[in-house]
């Protein structure tokens, strides 16, 4: 079978061919990447400003995490959990200690971290806070985005997601985002076994809540006897500037899931992690997955997460996401394009003033191409800027220079 392919033309004829039609990428080829560079197929480097959406915070092709994955690929890739494997234990109990909870149930996926909290969820509901059975609720927010299961478009609020795709999953209520009156009122409701929540909401654009609002809304789970379910499959990981968004705002959600850069974007691996009270609800033969905890992913994982620590890369996000902020609310002053910037760490999107059905971002996006970085539009009207972690100040400052050059130079056809 010949793998080679000759243009990105060709790529591109092959996928439009046979590939479902689910998806609309940036028209570029990528054949290899390092650090924070990608080259296409013709040999064109570009900076990626988008980490495969946060998934490799440590780099591509990070070499300490490629040797893991090399090492264990080489002796022992898959059991399921039908036998034991020697590296699922010890990954278990790294990523414990390295979080702080009891216990940890692995799967493979972001949206499979959430479909495991939200029927973890509903068994502590049922088993340890006594709501009747199948009536379980849990409470959502409008504008958030865990994945594209029927579990998760039941709770989404983007037509896009949702169209056609009925009906859909009881037991949610959808109520607005950094609204804590609204959840007061949702919370009264003595069914309400869960709150899931993105500290940050990274598809519905990067927007941040007002400070505080995550620990009160914390605070206010407990009070209520309802757990708070942290989607950090995002936002986590060094992201936003700390280990957890969660951690801006000095608090421990009650389960907490995480994907992406669980793996620096290497092998699919997601994790959701909980005390003994919730975790132990879950009894064999009630969850899992072929893949769950397979011991090429666990080993690949502590890795990942140990190069996150040695190399300080929620300090450097911090730093760095203050710099990049900085000069794009200059651009804001200086261009007719944007008008806001917001994010926290190197989560980051700046806001074109056009309509969400207007195609100026996606413009932008393409003479960002050509310039030499890649980002993507979400929404319609905004870009979201997402590096990978291991970028230094100086190769931020020239991403900077090629986002301002271009929106500067920006003309509609």
């Amino acid at each position: 079978m010949n793998l080679q392919i000759g243009s990105s033309q060709q790529a591109i004829e092959l996928e439009l061919k046979y590939g479902a039609t689910n998806y609309k990428p940036i028209p570029v080829v990528l054949s290899r990447a390092e650090g924070v560079f990608m080259w296409d197929v013709e040999g064109n480097r570009y900076f990626d400003f988008l980490a495969a959406y946060s998934a490799v915070n440590q780099g591509h092709c990070h070499p300490r995490i490629i040797r893991a994955l090399n090492e264990q690929a080489s002796k022992l890739t898959l059991t399921s959990r039908a036998f034991h494997n020697d590296v699922l234990g010890k990954f278990e109990e790294y990523i414990t200690d390295y979080f702080g909870y009891d216990r940890v149930l692995p799967m493979n996926t972001g949206v499979e971290g959430g479909e495991t909290a939200v029927k973890l969820c509903r068994k502590w509901a049922y088993e340890v806070k006594g709501v009747p059975a199948n009536m379980a609720k849990i409470i959502f927010v409008s504008g958030n985005f865990w994945g594209r299961t029927l579990a998760a478009i039941s709770s989404s609020t983007d037509p896009s997601s949702t169209r056609n795709f009925g009906p859909f999953m009881p037991g949610y209520e959808i109520i607005p985002y950094n609204d804590l009156d609204a959840l007061e009122k949702a919370l009264y409701d003595p069914t309400v076994a869960g709150f899931m929540v993105e500290p940050i909401q990274g598809e519905a654009g990067v927007v941040v809540p007002d400070a505080g609002y995550l620990k009160k809304a914390y605070e206010m789970c407990r009070s209520s006897n309802v757990l708070f379910i942290a989607d950090e499959v995002q936002t986590g990981l060094g992201r936003t500037g700390k280990l957890l968004a969660c951690n801006h705002e000095n608090f421990l959600p009650d389960i907490l899931i995480l994907g992406k850069a669980l793996s620096g974007g290497v092998f699919p691996v997601s994790a959701v992690l909980a005390s003994d009270e919730i975790m132990l609800t879950i009894k064999p033969g009630e969850h899992g997955s072929t893949y769950g905890g397979n011991p090429l992913g666990c080993a690949v994982a502590m890795e990942a997460l140990q190069v996150l620590k040695d190399e300080k890369l929620s300090e450097n996000a911090e730093k760095l996401g203050y710099i990049f902020r900085k000069r794009m609310q200059q651009l804001c002053h200086e261009s007719e394009w944007v008008n806001l910037v917001r994010g926290k760490g190197l989560l980051n999107a700046l806001v074109v003033n056009d309509s969400e059905d207007s195609s100026t971002a996606w413009d932008i996006c393409m003479k960002l191409k050509e310039n030499g970085l890649l980002a993507k539009p979400t929404h319609g009207n905004i870009i979201r800027f997402a590096p990978p972690l291991v970028i230094t100040e100086n190769q931020l400052h020239d991403c900077c220079d090629i986002i301002e050059k271009t929106i500067k130079g920006f003309k509609k056809e």
